[in-house]
Parts: C-alpha cells; sequence; structure tokens
C-alpha cells in the first residue's frame, strides 16, 4: 500500500539529504586520513539517529504506517549494506587501496550507487505500478537469494572482476601506484590514471549487483518511491564510518547470512502474498481479488526483522568468543607441554643459530 506524504515534506526531505552529502563528501571527507574508533563510533551513531528522527518526523506527518514502512525498510537495507561491507573489504585488499584513502574510496561508491538506485527505484515504481504480477518475480527472487545465502554461507568469498571493470582497463590506461588521493599521474614518463579510478568503478558496479536483492526487498515492505529512496539514502551514508568501525567484527558475524536468509525469504513470501491478494493474473481466480488470502502487517514485517538481526548478531558473537576460549585453552595446554618437554629433557633439542638470521654480519672464516 503506498501512503502518500506531501509534496512540500518529500522536496525538503530530499533537499536537506543532498546538502548532508554534499558536506559530507566536500567538508568531513576532504582530509584523507584514517579514522579513529572513536570518531567512526560517533558519525555511526550520529546517522543512526538521524534516522530514527526522520522516521519520528515520518510518523507525525504521515501517520504510523509509512513510519513503520520506513523502519523496516531501513533496517533491512541497512543489515544488506553491512553484508555488502564484506565484499568491500575484499575490493580494498584486493587493489592494495591504502588505508588514507579508503574513506574516499567509500564515499565516491556511496554517491555512485545512490545515483544507480534512483534509477533502479523509479524504474521499478513504474514497473509495480502497472504491473502487478511482477510481485510474483520479486517474491521467487528474493526466496531463491535467501535459500543461495543459507546454502552457499560457508563458501569463501572473492572478488572477480565484472566486465566495467575489464571494459575500463582495455579503454584507459592504468597504472600501478596510487598517488595520494590523484586520478592521474605520470608513470614511466607517461601520464596514467592510478587504480583509484578501477576501484571507484569496483566498489559502484559491486553494489550495483546488491540492488538486485535489496531493491526487491524493500519494496516487498513498501511501494513508496520516497520512502524507498529514503531508506537507500540513510543505509548507505553511515556505511562509509562503519566500515572503519566494524574492522575485525565482520569476521566475527558468521551467522549474518542466515539472518539476512530469514529476511530476505520472509519477505520474498511477503510479496506473493501480496501479490495474490491483489492478484490482477487473468488463470488465477479470472483475475479477480484473492480477498481470503492474509496479507502481513507492517508491525509483523519489523519483528521478524529485529528479531533475525538480534538472534543472529548475538548467536555469532557467543560462537565466536567461545571458539577463541577454546583455542586460547588449546594454545595454554600446548605451552604447558612444551615447558614440561625442555624441564624434563625429553628429545626437545635446540636448533642451531644462523647468524644471517639474527641480524649481525657472519664471521669471517678465517676468524681466530
Amino acid at each position: 500500500m503506498v501512503h502518500e506524504l506531501p509534496l512540500w515534506f518529500e522536496w525538503a526531505s530530499l533537499s536537506a539529504l543532498g546538502v548532508l552529502l554534499l558536506v559530507d563528501l566536500f567538508v568531513v571527507g576532504r582530509r584523507p586520513h584514517i579514522p579513529s574508533m572513536r570518531e567512526s563510533a560517533l558519525w555511526v551513531g550520529f546517522y543512526v539517529a538521524l534516522a530514527l528522527a526522520f522516521g519520528a518526523i515520518v510518523g507525525a506527518i504521515g501517520g504510523a504506517a509509512p513510519a513503520g514502512e520506513f523502519y523496516a525498510g531501513w533496517l533491512t537495507e541497512y543489515s544488506l549494506s553491512v553484508d555488502n561491507l564484506f565484499v568491500f573489504v575484499i575490493i580494498m585488499a584486493r587493489f592494495a587501496v591504502p588505508k588514507e584513502q579508503q574513506q574516499r574510496v567509500l564515499m565516491v561508491g556511496i554517491i555512485v550507487a545512490l545515483v544507480l538506485r534512483g534509477a533502479f527505484i523509479l524504474a521499478g515504481a513504474a514497473v509495480l505500478e502497472q504491473f502487478v504480477w511482477v510481485f510474483y518475480l520479486f517474491g521467487a527472487f528474493l526466496v531463491y537469494t535467501a535459500i543461495k545465502l543459507v546454502t552457499g554461507g560457508d563458501e569463501t568469498e572473492e572478488y572477480h572482476e565484472n566486465r566495467a571493470v575489464r571494459l575500463l582497463r582495455r579503454v584507459l590506461p592504468i597504472g600501478t601506484q596510487y598517488d595520494g588521493g590523484r586520478l592521474r599521474t605520470v608513470e614511466d614518463g607517461r601520464k596514467v590514471f592510478t587504480p583509484l579510478v578501477v576501484v571507484f568503478l569496483a566498489i559502484g558496479s559491486t553494489d550495483l549487483l546488491f540492488a538486485f536483492d535489496s531493491i526487491p526487498a524493500i519494496f516487498g515492505l513498501t511501494q513508496d518511491p520516497f520512502i524507498v529512496f529514503t531508506t537507500n539514502v540513510f543505509a548507505l551514508m553511515g556505511l562509509r564510518q562503519l566500515y572503519f568501525l566494524l574492522g575485525g567484527l565482520l569476521e566475527r558475524l558468521v551467522y549474518l547470512p542466515i539472518g539476512l536468509a530469514v529476511i530476505l525469504g520472509f519477505i520474498g513470501v511477503k510479496l506473493v502474498l501480496e501479490a495474490l491478494h491483489e492478484n490482477t493474473v487473468p488463470f488465477i481466480n479470472g483475475g479477480e481479488h484473492l480477498d481470503g488470502v492474509p496479507t502481513v502487517p507492517i508491525w509483523l514485517s519489523l519483528v521478524v526483522i529485529v528479531g533475525a538481526l538480534l538472534v543472529t548478531t548475538v548467536a555469532s558473537l557467543l560462537r565466536t568468543r567461545a571458539q577463541g576460549a577454546v583455542a586460547a585453552r588449546d594454545d595454554v595446554t600446548d605451552a604447558a607441554a612444551d615447558a614440561s618437554a625442555v624441564e624434563s629433557g625429553s628429545g626437545v633439542e635446540a636448533e642451531p643459530v644462523d647468524a644471517t638470521a639474527v641480524g649481525d654480519a657472519p664471521a669471517p672464516r678465517d676468524a681466530p
């Protein structure tokens, strides 16, 4: 169901978000640096608080229904964006991006993603308005994605350059060295583009691929293009700081794919039920509405999304903490065994020391 918000509010909100993005890009992100944990935490907290406040304003102006749709959509997009960070980490490592430049790379990638997602959202809204049966396709795709997340969750993720990146390498002369934040430099006497150009395209195009599941997911919660777009904006705005805040914590979220699978599968079923309820397919009940088909209220969507994220996060942290405790106990046991072997002289022999390994020059052969 689409809940109309006043046009003045939509334009004012989009203008304010545009100004915020420009300030973040040209003022906050102007000085390349490695943000501290405290700085990253403050910015993530700021963007989360901003999203919560925006949802409250939407509720005050449009009512509880659009506010609930915004919160459900924002949580879904944010959780899917956290999953994207795994691939961003791989891309940064693959291209050996200097840490002080990673903020800029992420910011440009986010801007590119917002532009591309905006086009996707407008096209999706236009299609859904004309063809309700597309919900069947979206729902089936989300259920398929959920199954794939569960069955392929243990596979090692690798980054493979897509066609856009490979085409860019063929068209432009790309160097091998970074030159600060410059996009062009001189290498071996000729002007070339730095690898930053390739990384920008890799981040942006990779996020576009993720939009193929995130956009259908959000349309499963609301069909209002304004709410769909703003949930994407708020989910992506804090992503840059979240990248530095989480750091090694990403590796500890071992059950996150299962949580995302639950969310996507739930929304997929919700879409199919909604398509059946608003049926326009001629060979199903003669194209008439199926009023007996249940629809999922937005409050239930919120409960499922929040519950799935909480359970998978807590379970992930408990499992990795238990694994860490076992590993530490094994290390203590091994160290104790080694110490006991040395004290008893049970076959532990000292290895000869190579003088070159110590760092001092070896003595001449004819030294007395």
